[in-house]
């Protein structure tokens, strides 16, 4: 550390920071600013103590204040830089880990004065405290076979199973207050259920720091720190350590797009729109009423990226699911005419933001290749999950919300009414290797009066279970990788509310158990069979047998892998009425071994079905040389694993 000179105060003018780093800040192309930024334990002089640092360009004066000088706003100031970055730092003994501090910011415009905290803090006081405290990083990690294998568990050929979870109503504990689980107690009952049922990976609605636990993380607060709500940084690490050692991948919702108002976070850091635009037809988000990021700033983009990169580089993260890309590459997102502003071309293309989502994948995927990264993009843009080296936008894949809104929306229909809308349930594979697809029933399908997924399905209870099952399994068998909202997998009744755990309760009825059994025996075909995920981004791996059938509501196609033997057909019956003698097409002879059933007994289904398998017959249809006489279950799913005729005898 040079420069260790002490001012009147105390506070040493040390310094983490070179001239390199300052050079990549202002190009915006540094992203471990969390080792340089906010504030560090470290030795000076052979004095401990802590080393703070903070962007604030319009500051005045930037003063530390906390517990250790009573949040007195007079003592502890920082020094700025000479060097044009804006950044004020300073090294005042004494200070360790879990000291609570601000940064107490007067502005050289407006008379504007403010007590923030840390942008690049590790951790955060318990909400509703607004403080950031000194916290290390350190932790013993013991997941390195995963880690060192991670990068088959992650490949667009693996299998992904994703089970999408919000932490603070997966699982409350109702005799202490309804209180919620820590990350260490969280550990032990996540990584035995989601290994239980199957799932490959979980997904986290945003862990990070948020002062309003009704934004489920959405509007976060602290971009470098889990929300201190269920723990420590070092409790979140042990939760994705011991998941890791139970086989399980971690994905995490990032929020890049916007941040909320509260005075203590990012808005109107030093007394001007410093992380925001300033005109508020670029800088507000009216949907959401929070701030949207200034993307084509240098300094925020070395910000938003170093933020990304800590949750790979300290805390094993496998992947970011990015929230609201549409928001961040449309300038007239959620506004009217007059309410926006043309990009310089006169378009409606955020320029700025399309640049900034490029680098933030190249960053990524340069530090970590057997990571991936996933877009929440709820529009046509073309090339999303493609490499930013042919134009994409360098995604790894990205959510089908079209499959999701029609699929749910024929499903929902009484079945006497499906045949008239037979291309809301096939049009989807018309466009689903134009990217790499992931399949998302999520949380926002079952909040905000929409009910729980079993309630949208039309007919009496043994209707709507049947019903159910047949979406998973049309999800499971339809090309792209899976994800599935906690509850879903055993038909919860009720609507989700943050507020409360899941309906564990139900699981003692019969029929809630049948849809879990189903959900856990679909996860272990879907990751057995090749066939099932390993060409699901490859036009290859999919073959229509029969979608003309919208008379019948019936749809019938065949899931290939590499391998000539890893073949599936999977065949659906939208109706409630069974079918016999149902004749289908295969592409070769043979036996074809009936491997999961969802009208079986076991899944409290009618127990139609076809006897252990079919024996192919040299009788054509649908343009092939042999064929299959089936009895379709109602409202059932049924999937056959060729064995050929060698296997047979």
């Amino acid at each position: 550390m040079p420069d260790k000179k002490q001012n009147e105060a105390g506070v040493y003018n040390a310094s983490l920071l070179t001239d390199h780093d300052i050079y990549l800040f202002k190009e915006g192309s540094h992203f471990k600013l969390y080792d340089k930024l906010g504030s560090h334990s470290t030795v000076v002089d052979g004095i401990k103590g802590t080393y703070f640092a903070v962007w604030a360009p319009n500051a005045q004066k930037v003063l530390v204040i906390g517990d250790f000088n009573q949040w007195n706003k007079e003592t502890h100031p920082l020094k700025v830089r000479a060097d044009g970055s804006g950044i004020w730092e300073g090294f005042i003994p004494g200070i360790g880990n879990g000291s609570a501090y601000k940064y107490h910011i007067i502005s050289r415009y407006n008379n504007y004065k403010v007590d923030k905290g840390d942008p690049y803090a590790f951790r955060w006081e318990v909400s509703p405290k607004t403080a950031s405290l000194v916290w290390d990083l350190n932790y013993e990690w013991g997941d390195n076979d995963w880690m060192k294998t991670r990068n088959t568990r992650n490949a667009l050929d693996a299998p992904f199973a994703v089970y999408e979870v919000h932490f603070g109503s997966w699982r409350r504990v109702p005799e202490e207050g309804n209180r919620f689980l820590t990350y260490r107690e969280m550990a032990h009952y996540l990584a035995d259920y989601v290994k239980e049922m199957g799932f490959t990976h979980v997904e986290f609605l945003p862990i990070m720091e948020h002062p309003f636990y009704g934004s489920w993380g959405y509007q976060t607060v602290g971009y470098f720190a889990p929300t201190s709500r269920y723990g420590t940084p070092q409790d979140f690490m042990y939760l994705i350590d011991h998941l890791h050692q139970n086989g399980i991948g971690i994905i995490l919702d990032w929020v890049p797009s916007h941040f909320p108002s509260d005075e203590h976070g990012l808005v109107y850091f030093d007394g001007t729109y410093l992380y925001e635009h300033s005109d508020p037809k670029k800088g507000f988000h009216p949907e959401w009423n929070s701030y949207i990021f200034n993307h084509g700033r240098y300094e925020v983009q070395s910000f938003l990226i170093s933020s990304a990169l800590l949750w790979l580089d300290k805390y094993h993260i496998d992947g970011l699911r990015v929230d609201a890309v549409a928001s961040m590459l449309y300038l007239d997102y959620a506004r009217r005419d007059g309410e926006w502003i043309p990009n310089k071309y006169g378009g409606k293309e955020n320029l700025e933001a399309i640049t900034f989502i490029k680098k933030f994948n190249e960053a990524v995927y340069k530090a970590h290749p057997d990571t991936q990264t996933i877009a929440e993009e709820s529009t046509a843009w073309p090339m999303v999950s493609k490499p930013t080296y042919i134009g994409g936008l360098g995604f790894g894949m990205k959510w089908n919300m079209g499959w999701m809104h029609d699929t749910l929306k024929y499903t929902s229909k009484d079945p006497i009414y499906r045949k008239y809308y037979h291309d809301q349930l096939t049009f989807s594979i018309w466009y689903a290797f134009a990217e790499n697809f992931v399949l998302p029933l999520s949380h926002d399908e079952v909040v905000y009066g929409k009910g729980a997924l079993i309630g949208k399905m039309p007919g009496d209870e043994w209707q709507k279970s049947a019903n159910l099952k047949l979406l998973f399994g049309y999800m499971y068998g339809h090309p792209g990788k899976k994800l599935l909202f906690m509850g879903g997998e055993f038909a919860q009744w009720k609507e989700w509310n943050h507020e409360e755990s899941l309906e564990w309760h139900a699981l003692q009825y019969p029929s809630h158990q049948e849809v879990q059994r189903w959900v856990k025996d679909l996860n272990a075909f879907y990751r057995s069979e090749p066939a099932m995920h390993a060409l699901d981004f490859d036009i290859h791996g999919f073959e229509w047998i029969d979608f003309h059938d919208w008379e019948h509501s019936n749809v019938s196609f065949i899931r290939k892998g590499r391998n000539a033997d890893d073949i599936v057909l999977v065949v659906c019956n939208f109706t409630p009425v069974p079918w016999y003698n149902y004749r289908i097409g295969v592409p070769r002879g043979g036996f074809w071994k009936e491997a999961i059933n969802s009208d079986a007994k076991i899944y409290g289904g009618s127990g139609h079905g076809n006897f252990g398998g079919v024996e192919a017959a040299p009788i054509p249809a649908h343009g092939r040389y042999h064929s299959l006489s089936l009895t379709l279950p109602p409202l059932g799913i049924v999937f056959f694993k060729s064995e050929g005729e060698e296997k047979r005898r």
